[in-house]
């Protein structure tokens, strides 16, 4: 005979195996320092390649300009303005990889207990069936 309960526990627990377990599985693989800061390293390498790529998307719009005041800047100020902005653009890209990161990790770790219990909670059903 075949409980209603059942069923519908083994159909959530296969929906989510096929889904968003996946993802938490691939996550908590890691120990949680470990998949942060991967994580954040990731983005910090595409915050650097966004900045410069921004950067020199910048100095040729404005190379003419530039090219006319080179010998009335002051080239260590302006290289200073930029390593400032810089680290500013890493430093916040990398807070806020630290943040979503961390969230995404308690969520799978929350998501796996909830899914454990399920299991468990099924493994009584057909404890108690036998």
């Amino acid at each position: 005979m075949i409980k209603e309960e059942k069923v519908i526990l083994m159909t959530k627990l296969a929906s989510y195996e096929s889904g968003k377990g996946k993802k938490d599985i691939n996550i908590l693989n890691y120990f949680r320092g470990d998949y942060i800061g991967f994580q954040i390293l990731k983005s910090v390498i595409a915050a650097t390649v966004s900045f410069f790529a921004v950067f020199a998307v910048y100095v040729f719009y404005n190379f003419e300009t530039l090219i006319q005041d080179i010998y009335k800047m002051d080239l260590l100020s302006y290289g200073k303005t930029i390593i400032i902005l810089y680290l500013c653009v890493v430093g916040a890209y990398g807070v806020i990889s630290y943040v979503i990161y961390a969230n995404r990790y308690n969520k799978a770790k929350k998501n796996l207990r909830v899914y454990y219990a399920n299991l468990r909670k099924l493994a009584g059903m057909y404890a108690d069936k036998e």
